[in-house]
């Protein structure tokens, strides 16, 4: 391993245990690896040049949009509408509360592409009322964690604009987008599922019955937030607008919705939105700008490469290797957020992938479902921490009642990796795969 890789990693590593956030910890381990290579100055010079380079892309600028179109959701009354509508549709069964909150997340999490707004306003509201029905309210968490993540699957969502940067535009963004459908719904299903068998056995409540005109009712309440999802995807099969303009325009109907329709969102509480979006956006370029410049010194070093040459060199059972790239991601997963290790570890294992005949879109969606169940296991998970606050308990506590809903994503994603055809069915309908 030559001198630059070394002092990369280990710095990387370094740093990450003394608990530095991860995008200084990309920044500094790429600026002295840079110095190994060519100095002091100009390891500066390149890096900064590299991390402009990075989020200089019209296709990222969908983040932002995405991310206030999910505040102004999250903050004008769409979460509760979701939720009621969702006690309809599942809340009539035995644990159904359980089964609201999952659809819920997944209603919510597609209209917002974010896993952590999603755990706020959803498990918000629901948690409490969990509790106050006589669920567990260490399971309660659980549910709630992990059907966030299935907003990350279901589209349109910005980890998955992410990978699209990530493989050079090798996948498109409308192309991952369809890709994620059917896996998010399968994880759903499972979580489901398995909150059903849970319920059964520790006795948790039935939910109510609603008369079907009140069923109707709160159907047409939700449709409003429920037609962002086909406006958005809609418009970007149809040619309407592209990805980036699907994005701004789901800003405007978000707008629309929060402050017009359901007047939840005052303008004067604006400021404070726009303010916390910039935020966010900032710590999200911020990674990717780093990122890529980590990426770039892997590149330049030829270290996916070698990687991929090593990785197949060790067996010739596609089973074996599709096994171990699943379980390093999902190590990956449980100490680095999702934005950096998309981008560092997509250059790394795509071409191993590839080599095994996995299209990128299979292999993007694998890579995905492995870091969700990142983002619920200490002790990076950034779902995880913000669930237990919601639910005011302990991570110790939530643990040992989040592993039937790991054993159910894990299931899932083995199921997703093993048949392609569950990411590739709808793109492929739709021309994306050729």
């Amino acid at each position: 391993m030559d001198l630059p890789v070394v002092v990369l990693v280990v710095s990387f590593v370094v740093l990450l245990v003394l608990n530095v956030p991860v995008a200084f910890c990309m920044g500094i381990a790429t600026v002295l690896a840079f110095t190994t290579m060519s100095g002091e100055l100009p390891a500066f010079v390149a890096v900064a040049h590299q991390i402009a380079t990075g989020i200089d892309s019209f296709a990222l600028l969908a983040i932002p949009f995405f991310i206030l179109s999910g505040q102004l959701m999250g903050q004008g009354g769409i979460a509760r509408r979701l939720i009621d509508f969702a006690n309809t549709l599942v809340g009539r069964f035995r644990g159904g509360l359980a089964f609201v909150n999952v659809v819920t997340c997944m209603f919510f999490g597609a209209i917002s592409g974010s896993a952590t707004a999603a755990i706020s306003s959803v498990g918000g509201f629901m948690v409490p009322l969990m509790n106050k029905m006589g669920y567990d309210r260490d399971f309660n968490a659980s549910v709630t964690i992990t059907a966030a993540t299935t907003g990350l699957l279901i589209p349109p969502s910005n980890v998955m604009i992410v990978y699209s940067l990530a493989t050079g535009g090798a996948v498109s963004i409308a192309a991952i987008f369809m890709a994620g459908f059917l896996p998010g719904i399968l994880v759903g299903l499972g979580l489901i599922l398995v909150s059903a068998v849970i319920s059964v056995r520790h006795n948790y409540g039935k939910g109510e019955t609603f008369p079907f005109r009140e069923g109707v009712v709160r159907f047409f309440k939700a449709v409003p937030a429920l037609l962002l999802v086909f406006i958005v995807i809609g418009g970007i099969l149809l040619g309407w607008f592209t990805p980036t303009e699907a994005s701004a325009v789901a800003v405007l109907y978000a707008f629309f919705l929060a402050v017009v329709v359901y007047r939840e969102v005052r303008i004067r509480d604006l400021p404070r939105i726009l303010l916390q979006c910039g935020i966010t956006t900032s710590v999200v370029f911020l990674l990717i700008g780093t990122s890529m410049a980590m990426s770039w010194v892997l590149a330049s070093e030829n270290v996916p490469q070698d990687i991929s040459a090593y990785l197949v060199g060790l067996t010739d059972s596609k089973v074996l290797l599709l096994l171990m790239i699943n379980a390093i991601l999902l190590a990956v997963g449980t100490f680095m957020d999702m934005t950096p290790a998309i981008l560092i570890f997509t250059p790394i294992f795509l071409p191993v992938a590839e080599r095994l005949g996995l299209h990128p879109l299979h292999f993007g969606i694998v890579m995905i479902m492995n870091l969700c169940i990142g983002l619920c296991t200490p002790p990076v998970g950034t779902c995880l921490f913000l669930g237990c606050g919601i639910a005011e308990t302990t991570v110790t506590r939530v643990m040992r009642h989040i592993l039937p809903f790991f054993g159910a994503m894990f299931v899932t994603l083995l199921i997703c990796t093993f048949v392609p055809d569950i990411s590739l069915w709808l793109p492929d309908k739709l021309g994306f795969v050729r």
